[in-house]
């Protein structure tokens, strides 16, 4: 590996399964210690036990007061925070005449309110922890990854609130990048396409669901939409969570220590 992240604190949400758990896995890899989030503590307990010197704290990002206490929680925990990976999510879908007020703004909770909650969580913390860098002549670069979709940039029918939650995620990413660029802080975004996870497992005939606060809601997608994506799809197949947390890692990373607002499109090539 042509880096290290020894010494690097990370906080990865979502990383309960699939792509977020990868996420922490691919940072812990490269040697950072990392403090790990999601909805269902049963599964983040997994994700803590296949990450080394990991800490986990289980708790709902949509509810107002809990993104400052996770980010209170992990620099108390990490004695500082380097990376912020806001990989939270889950789809909703319906087509706008069937979709409901609750839908709609579930969608925008957590996919761009979460989010922003976070990072005026952060905000504090690293502004004041800048500033004492700078004022002791070092530059410490930190990074942000948000994640976003093709839905986000593309729309994609069925799925208006999720593409409108995933298009805010880049324009906050742009203006945040701004905002914190003099704290020497990478604001960046990655856009997945379709990677496999149980949003995008081909039901069968009972069909699929998810469970989030107690409501089932229902998920994955029809064996002949997923033969469409493979003829569309460039590289010819979903991709995998491995491949998802890499270029996520490449934000991380000093590779990335001079790109800052950008979209990185992880999706084999495809488009809506």
């Amino acid at each position: 590996m042509p880096f290290s992240l020894a010494g690097r604190a990370a906080l990865v949400t979502g990383a309960g399964r699939g792509i977020g758990r990868a996420i922490a896995v691919s940072l812990a890899s490269a040697g950072a210690r990392v403090f790990v989030n999601d909805l269902d503590a049963d599964v983040l307990g997994e994700t803590a036990a296949l990450v080394p010197g990991s800490a986990a704290l289980a708790g709902d990002l949509t509810r107002p007061e809990f993104p400052q206490q996770l980010i209170e929680a992990a620099i108390a925990e990490l004695g500082g925070l380097d990376i912020l990976v806001n990989n939270a999510g889950y789809t909703w879908d319906n087509v706008i005449q069937k979709m409901t007020d609750e839908q709609y703004q579930a969608m925008l909770d957590i996919h761009t309110v979460a989010p922003f909650r976070l990072l005026r969580a952060y905000s504090g913390w690293l502004r004041e922890t800048a500033k004492r860098e700078k004022a002791e002549g070092r530059r410490v670069m930190r990074k942000v990854v948000n994640i976003t979709s093709i839905a986000g940039t593309d729309g994609n029918a069925g799925q208006a609130g999720y593409s409108s939650g995933k298009a805010a995620v880049i324009g906050l990413t742009k203006s945040i990048a701004k905002e914190w660029g003099r704290y020497n802080v990478n604001v960046n975004a990655v856009g997945f396409g379709i990677i496999e996870t149980r949003l995008t497992q081909v039901m069968g005939p009972e069909g699929a669901f998810i469970e989030v606060k107690g409501r089932k809601i229902a998920a994955g997608v029809q064996p002949q939409v997923m033969e469409v994506v493979k003829n569309v799809c460039p590289l010819g197949r979903p991709g995998t969570v491995e491949e998802a947390a890499g270029a996520v890692l490449f934000f991380c990373s000093p590779l990335s220590d001079y790109v800052t607002g950008e979209v990185l499109i992880c999706g084999g090539g495809m488009h809506f």
